[in-house]
């Protein structure tokens, strides 16, 4: 079988360097003595230490870290319910609708889930008066929405590929369905729960679109803080802030690609 042809090496070559130019320029220009980001000016770690000084930052990224662990949580959750529907439940009612409606945030524009759950909570705080405003709640809902559906796919790729005579081994050995899910099930999935999750974790950190049409005062993540300190122009300390996002995105992608091989060649 013949290799990949010039012409493709060179377009792959291109285009990751179309890709990733701008990010490692960002990370370089974060060690940058200068205040000018543009203008090279010598080796520095110094807005490292005044990012971390900066008490608007430290509580925008406490705030977001609290609500990416929530929502990905209650992602897992809600995408292991709906996957193990869809995958064991073959026949039933509406099972195409269900498939259709998970999957559907996966496509959808993040404007157009913002204003869908925008609209949604201002006519539920008007019919029942909860959520009483917006604001760290209406975000957690918002971010477990979308993070279901990804969370739904990783796991259901996990269960079409599961092994079912392990579990009906220990059925028919007396075993409980209770205890056949946490004995044998749970284990088997793991991998993907803790793919799903941590991929679910690192779409909630990074949301500014959905999290800008449902938050409140007093709950600004820690990209609605970026966003609105770049509207007022570049500063070093934000370089070196996307750096260190950069770097936790990338390991929780990297630990995620590793859960999801490992799971695979267990199973």
């Amino acid at each position: 079988m013949r290799g990949p042809s010039t012409f493709l090496k060179v377009m792959g070559l291109v285009g990751f360097i179309f890709l990733y130019a701008p990010i490692i320029s960002l990370v370089v220009y974060s060690f940058n003595e200068s205040k000018l980001v543009t203008v090279w000016g010598g080796f520095s770690t110094k807005w490292y230490v005044e990012l971390f000084r900066d008490p608007q930052i430290l509580e925008a990224a406490w705030v977001s870290l609290k609500i990416a662990f929530i929502s990905a949580t209650l992602a897992i959750i809600i995408g292991t319910v709906a996957s193990f529907v869809l995958i064991r439940f073959k026949k039933f009612r509406s099972k195409a609708l269900l498939s259709m409606m998970i999957t559907a945030p996966l496509v959808m524009p993040e404007v157009i889930i913002g204003l869908s759950l925008l609209l949604l909570f201002v006519a539920m705080e008007n019919l029942i008066g909860w959520p009483s405003g917006r604001g760290m709640l209406t975000i957690i809902i918002a971010h477990a929405t979308f993070g279901s559906a990804y969370a739904a796919v990783v796991i259901q790729s996990r269960l079409v590929d599961m092994d079912l005579s392990i579990e009906e081994a220990a059925l028919d050995l007396g075993a409980k369905p209770l205890r056949v899910f946490f004995d044998i099930t749970l284990p088997i999935i793991a991998p993907a729960l803790m793919s799903g999750w941590l991929l679910s974790f690192t779409l909630s950190l990074d949301d500014l679109v959905i999290a800008s049409f449902v938050s409140g005062p007093g709950a600004s993540t820690l990209p609605m803080v970026i966003f609105s300190k770049v509207r007022l122009g570049v500063s070093p300390d934000v370089n070196a802030l996307a750096t260190i996002i950069i770097g936790i995105v990338s390991l929780g992608i990297i630990v995620a690609a590793l859960q999801m091989n490992r799971g695979k060649k267990n199973g």
